[in-house]
């Protein structure tokens, strides 16, 4: 829509009140005026101001432009149409009624819903706001992205068998018919609009036609003098892609990249832009540059011309007019009336077509914008009136062979092109119907697909695509798509001139269908491989694009049986006259037993052979419609049998299906892959309804005309097997034999299927539903299969549909999906019976997977192998006589000689499979004997096929017959598997014996079928006997070797005696180690992490297995390093302000202190793969050298950063962490006692701090150092001194080898250079920092991921989750020995100064403002630091570091109760009234309350109840206890309560507390050490950022937090796309659609993949997901593809995968691109999955797996999504 367009016609800019009153009296007056011609006038009032509205076409204000616009031309011309204020005139109008049809225009990427139930057909569509208010919403529906163009058929009622209003579009209960009458349009205003219209319309049109560059017409041309002023004007195509116009725009113009790229979307979305402007000179050598340019990088250039700068003003405006008309049209009926009319009015006694028809003719040669804008006209105007769209349409029709023809030679995209409208006129029924009778449309379509692809006739007049266009031929595709339009639904009523136009119209189809009917003939190539193939692909698309068309016309003729019988009449003259072209040749006589066939000689080996025969194949449709319908009995009023030929009409079909059996042979393998595909294509499911399926039909027909041994010969001779069946020749040559056997299986099968696949409706009597429930039925043998996979193989109709639904139930039932996969069908047991193993459309691996399939269900239920065929249906009575075939002389003859061969062992001239074919049509007619038998008396059955099968083969002495055949075959070794089968056979002969014996008596009768079952029992009782002495014998050898297996193992056993006994008694010593372990499990203390109290280590021997090596090692400190390969990776997944990510640089950050939102932590994961450090190195090494090798192969991963895949897994990794065994540590419990009496809080405070003091004075070398003021408070007696903290326990510390410190260093730099993205630095200072961050964040992920999923917070964590978590943890303790100890007691000092105000520096943060686990981490591992000495390297022994680590944990959990309980305090709702709980949790909570209100000098509220307190601590501090837990266990190795082995709620606290030495009641450790924690809860609490928090000014994060979880989706996948419907991009004011994308961490609507949304990020372009997967996710993120129902995950720049959408259609299947439109459903455990994909850090793995298994050259551009 042009500039403005979205206001109402009437509604002028109110900052344009002004200027519209200055112009409007006279303009007014002037136009009011009778005498005054409104032409004349009105295109002066334009040639006055359009120019200069519209002057600055380089860079418009389109704002100042519409204003201008609606002040001098708009308002005054709606005034006189009017006749009063508009905005006034039109809300009148409107709320007088609106139309009853919707007419929405689809824009592309829009979603369309289209009901199945209800639609008559799938063209009839809904847009989103009607399909949610209509009853279609409850039905069968199917959801589709639009391509553009269409419109909603909402008010259709032509479009829809029920249901064809909304509730929007339904006439007003309140009687809107008698309001609309009411606000009709007076006449006033119909004469005004009739003299309004006339003139606006011819300006619009005379203006989009104009061909003039210089000059404007005349009556537009004012007096002043002509200005040279001029534009060179640029027209979007689509050959030129983006990058060629804007280096085409860059070279010639010489623009800046942005100025190119703005034009370039400008040309894109308009389909024109000035470039330039200047003097005529100028514009036209910029022409001639860009055009220079623009051919240097394609075929073609660009297509400029130089426009008058008033010649484009009147243009522009031209268009502004089309949509102020739109407008208009949409407010009333009588305004669209009159357009149409004016419109179609033709200029009386001129040639000239009306302005409607002159518009369509200049379609395609109009730009995007003008095509557009008069669509849109098209459809609000003409298409909203049922009476002026039938007239338009018989315009349309009048013009469509030069339209089409225009648009195959036109560029644009079928959207963009009038010829797009057909759709919406050839589908409406009663409208089609008239447009053949009155228009003829059918033969005009199809005259034009003859006229537009004369350039691919042959001399023969034979289509023939080689060197093909495809663009052109697609566009071709349009014609054939019109013809299906036309045809889409039968007329209930049939008309003489209806029949007469439509057999008109078929007789013009069947020309077409001539031209192809053996086009592209082939010749089998011999010698020499073919050079060059052939293109086959083009012949093929029209054969699938005309199979829907062809089924139509044979359903149209079907209707009525004068006309099927003409139209049946005209098709075999058609194929009559093709047929008789190699008439020439001299008949050839066969001889075969005593039967002769005279015929033209012919080898498809040898002669020229087509694939094509559409029209054969077209009149085997129409022969079993005749049969159907039972009209056959009048076939020779109209063909006489002289005329019929069937020889001739049997012939083609016959050569292309011995076509396929040579290509099955390899015969044809010289003529390459294109034969190949043809033939698969033949056979597939796209084409073979009207291929394979009609030729097999055509030999039946053959069959049931010709005489049964003539229709042998033939087929022999056709398949060139008459010799192999006349007496066998010797040959040594292998490959003929195996051809010729390939050839006789291929000719059986053949015949199987002539006589056997009976399931089309007219050659038996069966229904539709009975075709497609045997197809579902064959498929479902193979294997199970998935809805979609069943529908792929099913054939569609006209309109889409399978028949699928109606059945399945009845065949199949469904099971449900996992996890993952899809739901599946699987076959009803009783229908397996219908399984026939020569199921005419099996592939050759689906015929032997389904046999295998069957055989093995058989031999689980103890079943016999025989799989006779079910017993067919009857042939309808046309096609009767096909039965005769079985027993005919020349059948028995073949049959016979193929057992023969097999008994006789003639091993190269027979084959199984032969003999299953054999074995299957000897089946086939013993049941069809025995059908006609049980139906009619015995002497009226003709069909004799037992006594020919009995009869002997000659009168030789030698002589057999079939019978006798049978029971030696039953002997052959190599037929073993065939046994069963032969067995079936022999009971079924006697069956039919018997039955042909029977006397006419009843009880005979009766006693003789019950001795047949009696025989038929006895021989199964006998075969089951059989089976289980079979299966008893297996059983005792199974024993047998059982038992001599075991006397082995004693053999050896005796003989390695020594050996066996140690093992049993390291395997004793152990049980009795578990034993104690047990018990003293019992004894509570062991079971503590903490304090004096600690309980052992359990430090296992650790001997791990390298996966590159496959050498074990032991670890220990001295060995050489072994590493667990693993990833590190920035994450949010904890954080709920997505906006805190970190913006300061990497350089810049501090990351001691982590903020207690978890903004963006450091994660480490493992997959658990150990290897030695030496081992790995290499393999890097490696990978790096390959990978420089292969350079053009997208990289999975960034070999510069460190990543490589895991050796086993493919996990991605970018580092490895050592492994560090874990030091055992005792305590003596005497010892720990004695310690206990001296060593309080306070003590070993002090001590700390007169260290840390002692050091900073050493540091600070002589400088005057301020001691901390607590230091010097109380020491009285006790003399502390610096080295006091010594005196209660050290050691040496570990020695670590060289091997594992490199590694801890290699580790530490991969943490500080990922999660800081900075560049490595081994001596960084802040390496120690990120090493307890990752340690702590880690912790911290797997706590909240066992929380979600309510496990255990011991023993439930994965192999590989423990054993990375367990290194992580090692690892951080132990690099500390890597760094300057000072760096690390500075470090120390920092964190500690969070707890200790005494120690508070400037940059110490609050207490709300960190994360007290972090603290608590960091404190606990850089504490050793305080034992080191200049002289010795020491560490804290067992009891110290006992009594640290306790004093240190409740510490730091003194502070996070303080932190819970005031913020707690800010922002709650008032709590909900209990009963007092008077529990000594809550007076102790109460009494600490008492204490912070006066600290807080009142600012924290007193009247808080205690119960509410504990409850806040107890929820809020949980995490943190668990986390501890985990981060003691993996340091210390000190085994946890078994209630931490179990989940449960109560019990859990009260065993963190005993693991961690708490009380369970928290306040008492207040208590306990009051006098030391006052004062620092004094401190605490008088910080102003917490006083600032209580009074509300600022809010504290809450504990616990909040955990993370995907955002809520929808449960119905519609709700989704209505949302993605209404996204604007805000950065795009266009109203064109985008790629709406959903971010499943925040919920964010994004708009992807386009260059409005793109962001320069340090100087690089990153598209909208991208740059918002930065901020949100730390660079990985998973987003949504609405319109394509697509998960995306994408980690960084460069990376990303597709990964399925958690939404499900009733069959349990996704639904990529919504390519199936099946109504979908939220799946929740799918939805759970990709939840846990983001908590468990595995987004980045999932990437790199998808793009090993999915690996391209040339990647898509993620950077850009």
């Amino acid at each position: 829509m042009a500039d403005g367009g979205d206001r109402g016609p009437g509604a002028a800019a109110a900052g344009a009140a002004g200027g519209r009153a200055s112009v409007q009296p006279q303009e007014r007056a002037m136009w009011c005026d009778e005498r005054f011609n409104f032409q004349a006038t009105f295109l002066q009032c334009l040639a006055k101001h359009v120019p200069n509205i519209y002057s600055a076409e380089m860079d418009p204000l389109l704002e100042k432009q519409e204003e201008m616009v609606q002040a001098a031309i708009l308002y005054p011309l709606e005034c006189y149409l009017f006749g009063e204020d508009p905005d006034i005139f039109l809300e009148k109008l409107q709320q007088s009624g609106t139309s009853q049809l919707c007419g929405k225009v689809f824009k592309g990427g829009e979603t369309t819903y289209s009901c199945r139930d209800c639609a008559v057909d799938p063209t009839c569509v809904l847009c989103m706001d009607c399909f949610q208010n209509s009853i279609h919403k409850n039905h069968r529906y199917k959801m589709h992205s639009s391509t553009g163009g269409g419109f909603c058929d909402c008010g259709d009622t032509e479009a829809w068998k029920a249901g064809p209003l909304c509730t929007k579009h339904e006439p007003g209960a309140s009687g809107s018919a008698k309001e609309n009458s009411e606000c009709q349009l007076n006449e006033e205003i119909m004469e005004h609009s009739r003299r309004v219209f006339p003139s606006v319309i011819k300006y619009i049109v005379d203006m989009l036609i104009w061909e003039e560059e210089k000059e404007l017409p005349p009556e537009l041309t004012i007096s002043r003098e002509k200005v040279d002023s001029y534009y060179c004007v640029l027209f979007n195509d689509e050959h030129h892609s983006y990058d060629h116009v804007i280096y085409s725009l860059q070279r010639a113009l010489g623009c800046e990249l942005g100025e190119a790229q703005l034009h370039t979307t400008a040309i894109d979305k308009e389909g024109r832009r000035a470039v330039k402007a200047g003097q005529y000179t100028s514009c036209q050598e910029a022409k001639e540059e860009i055009k220079r340019h623009s051919e240097n990088v394609s075929q073609r250039p660009l297509h400029v011309e130089v426009l008058h700068a008033d010649v484009m003003a009147h243009q522009k405006f031209a268009l502004r007019l089309g949509s102020w008309l739109n407008k208009l049209m949409s407010y009333s009926s009588d305004f669209r009336q009159v357009f149409c009319q004016i419109c179609l009015k033709e200029e009386a006694g001129s040639e000239n077509p009306c302005f409607i028809s002159k518009l369509m003719l200049w379609d395609a040669k109009l730009h995007k914008g003008a095509r557009k804008v008069l669509h849109e006209l098209i459809f609000s105007s003409f298409f909203m009136e049922m009476e002026y769209k039938k007239l338009f349409a018989v315009e349309f029709v009048k013009y469509y062979k030069a339209l089409q023809k225009e648009y195959i030679s036109d560029d644009h995209d079928r959207v963009l092109s009038v010829t797009a409208l057909s759709v919406q006129m050839f589908t409406v029924p009663t409208l089609a119907r008239h447009l053949i009778e009155e228009q003829n449309v059918i033969t005009t379509i199809t005259e034009t697909l003859l006229e537009v692809l004369p350039e691919y006739l042959d001399k023969n007049d034979k289509f023939n695509f080689q060197g093909y266009s495809q663009d052109k031929l697609n566009r071709v595709y349009a014609v054939i798509y019109d013809l299906r339009y036309v045809l889409v639904s039968k007329p209930p009523l049939w008309t003489d001139r209806l029949r007469e136009r439509f057999l008109e119209g078929f007789v013009s189809f069947l020309r077409i269908l001539t031209c192809m009917q053996g086009m592209e003939e082939i010749k089998r190539q011999i010698g020499q491989h073919i050079e060059v193939d052939p293109d086959w692909d083009a012949a093929i698309a029209i054969q699938m694009q005309l199979k829907n068309i062809l089924l139509m016309f044979q359903e149209w003729c079907a209707c009525d049986e004068e006309l099927l019988l003409k139209a049946y009449r005209e098709c075999h003259k058609a194929v009559m006259r093709c047929s008789t072209n190699g008439r020439s040749r001299e008949k050839t006589v066969f001889h075969l037993c005593g039967h002769t066939l005279e015929s033209r000689p012919y080898r498809v080996s040898a002669d020229p052979v087509s694939i094509h025969l559409p029209l054969s194949r077209t009149l085997a449709g129409l022969h079993v419609r005749l049969s159907k319908t039972g009209t056959i009995s009048r076939l020779h009023e109209f063909v006489s049998p002289e005329e019929f030929q069937v020889e001739l009409l049997v012939e083609y079909p016959l050569r292309c299906l011995v076509l396929v059996a040579q290509v099955a042979a390899e015969m044809w393998r010289r003529n390459g892959l294109s034969l190949i595909s043809q033939v698969f294509y033949y056979q597939d499911v796209k084409c073979r309804e009207e291929m394979y399926d009609k030729d097999i039909i055509m030999l039946q027909i053959g069959a049931s005309l010709m005489d049964p041994n003539q229709f042998l010969l033939l087929i022999l001779q056709r398949y060139e097997l008459a010799d192999a069946f006349k007496k066998i020749k010797p040959t040594k040559d292998q490959d003929l034999i195996k051809q010729c056997n390939v050839l006789i299986e291929e000719m059986l099968q053949i015949l199987i299927y002539v006589v056997g696949e009976r399931y089309v409706p007219g050659v038996s009597n069966v229904t539709k539903e009975d075709v497609i429930m045997r197809e579902i039925i064959h498929l479902l043998c193979i294997e199970p299969m998935a809805h979609s996979a069943i529908t792929k193989s099913l054939p569609e109709n006209e309109n889409n549909e399978t028949g699928l639904e109606n059945v399945i139930d009845k065949v199949a039932t469904f099971k449900k999906p996992g996890v993952s996969g899809h739901g599946v069908y699987e076959l009803k047991d009783e229908c397996l019976k219908e399984f026939n193993m020569f199921f005419y459309h099996y592939t050759k691996t689906q015929h032997s997977k389904a046999e295998h399939t069957q055989k093995k269900r058989r031999k689980q239920e103890n079943r016999d192998e025989a799989m006779p065929p079910p017993p067919p249906p009857d042939f309808s009575p046309a096609f009767s006589n096909v039965v005769r075939i079985l027993n005919c002389d020349v059948m028995m003859h073949i049959l016979r000689t193929v057992l023969q061969r097999a008994v006789e062992l003639e091993t190269h001239l027979w084959t199984e499979a032969m003999i299953q074919m054999v074995l299957h049509l000897l089946s086939l007619g013993l049941l069809e004997e025995k059908q006609q038998l049980q139906k009619s008396p015995e002497e009226e059955v003709t069909f004799d096929f037992y006594h020919k099968a009995t009869r002997m083969g000659s009168s030789a002495l030698n002589a057999v017959n079939v019978l006798m055949l049978l029971e030696k075959l039953k002997r052959v070794p190599q037929l073993e598997a065939q046994k069963d089968t032969v067995n079936w056979i022999l009971q079924m002969f006697d069956t039919v014996k018997r039955l042909r014996e029977k006397s006419s008596l009843t009880t005979v009768a009766a006693t003789s079928g019950s001795e047949v079952t009696k025989g038929d029992e006895s021989t199964q009782d006998k075969e089951k006997a059989e089976r289980k002495r079979k299966a008893e014998a297996a059983r005792l050898h199974r024993q047998k070797i059982m038992a001599q297996m075991s006397a082995l193992q004693r053999n050896f056993i005796e003989t390695h005696k020594l050996l066996y006994e140690n093992t049993l008694e390291a395997q004793g010593k152990e049980d009795t180690m578990m034993e104690e372990e047990s018990m003293s499990s019992a004894i509570d203390y062991s079971r503590i992490a903490l304090g004096p109290k600690r309980g052992p280590s359990v430090a296992e021997k650790e001997v791990l297995t390298c996966i590159l090596c496959q050498e074990e090692q032991e670890v220990k400190l001295e060995s050489a390093a072994m590493v667990l390969s693993a990833c590190v990776q920035k994450s949010t997944a904890l954080t709920q302000n997505r906006s805190r990510i970190l913006e300061l640089s990497g350089d810049m950050l501090d990351p001691l202190f982590m903020h207690p939102d978890l903004p963006c932590g450091t994660h480490t994961g493992s997959c658990g793969h150990v290897m030695h450090a030496a081992c790995w190195q290499k393999y890097f090494e490696a990978m790096q050298l390959n990978f420089r090798q292969r350079l053009h192969v997208e990289q999975i991963f960034d070999l510069e950063n460190g990543e490589y895949l895991c050796p086993l897994c493919k996990s991605l990794c970018n580092t490895v962490i050592p492994i560090v065994p874990l030091q055992a540590q005792k305590i003596n419990s005497e010892d720990a006692e004695a310690v206990a009496q001296i060593l309080s809080l306070a003590r070993w405070l002090e001590i700390i701090i007169v260290r840390i003091s002692g050091y900073s004075v050493k540091n600070a070398k002589g400088e005057k150092q301020n001691l901390p003021a607590f230091a010097n408070k109380g020491m009285g007696t006790s003399a502390l001194e610096f080295h006091s903290i010594l005196s209660f326990g050290v050691q040496s510390s570990a020695k670590y080898s060289s091997s594992i410190k490199e590694m801890l260093i290699l580790f530490a730099t991969t943490i500080y250079r990922v999660g800081l993205k900075v560049a490595p630095n081994e001596a960084d200072y802040r390496i120690p920092m990120m090493t307890w961050s990752t340690c702590a964040f880690t912790i911290q992920c797997i706590e909240n991921l066992l929380e979600t999923e309510g496990k255990p917070l011991f023993g439930s964590l994965q192999n590989r989750q423990h054993s990375g978590l367990k290194a992580l943890v090692q690892f951080a303790a132990a690099q500390r020995t890597t760094s300057p100890q000072v760096l690390i007691q500075k470090h120390l000092v920092r964190l500690l100064g969070v707890l200790l105000p005494n120690f508070k520096g400037e940059d110490t943060p609050s207490l709300l403002e960190v994360d007290m686990f972090h603290i608590l981490v960091g404190v606990v591992l850089s504490f050793p630091s305080l034992y080191w000495e200049d002289a010795v390297d020491l560490q804290p022994s067992s009891i110290s570091s006992a009594y640290n680590h306790l004093y240190l944990f409740h510490l730091t959990t003194l502070a996070h109760i303080t932190q819970i309980v005031v913020s707690s305090a800010t922002g709650r709702e008032s709590p909900t009234a209990r009963s007092s709980d008077n529990s000594e949790e809550a007076q102790s909570a109460q009494s600490f309350c008492r204490e912070i209100c006066q600290y807080t000098s009142g600012c924290f509220s007193q009247d808080i109840p205690g119960w509410l307190v504990w409850d806040c601590v107890k929820k809020g501090i949980m995490p943190y206890l668990r986390c501890a837990a985990l981060f003691f266990h993996y340091l210390l190795g000190v085994s946890p309560p078994e209630e931490l082995l179990q989940v449960s709620e109560e019990g859990q606290f009260k065993a963190l507390c005993s693991y961690l030495s708490l009380p369970t009641n928290l306040f008492l450790l207040f208590q306990e050490y009051w006098d030391t924690v006052n004062p620092l809860l004094q401190r605490w609490c008088a910080d102003p950022v917490v006083l600032s928090c209580l009074k509300g000014k600022s809010i504290a994060i809450r504990y616990p937090r909040k955990r993370n979880s995907l955002i809520e989706l929808p449960e119905d996948y519609s709700c989704l796309l209505n949302q993605a419907s209404q996204f604007r991009c805000p950065r795009s004011s266009d109203d064109e659609q985008k790629h709406p994308v959903l971010c499943l961490f925040c919920g964010a609507m994004l708009c992807s993949q386009n260059t409005c949304c793109q962001e320069l990020v340090n100087g690089e372009e990153l598209g909208a997901c991208t740059s918002h997967a930065l901020q949100c996710g730390a660079g990985v993120c998973m987003f949504l593809k609405i319109r394509e129902c697509k998960v995306v995950l994408i980690e960084g720049k460069t990376r990303g995968c597709l990964y399925p959408a958690p939404y499900l259609d009733e069959y349990g299947e996704t639904d990529p691109g919504l390519k199936r439109g099946n109504p979908l459903h939220l799946c929740r455990e799918r939805y759970r999955k990709l939840h846990l994909l983001w908590q468990q850090h595995c987004i980045i793995e999932e990437i790199a797996r998808s793009q090993e298994t999915n690996q391209i050259f040339f990647g898509f551009n993620w950077q850009l999504l």
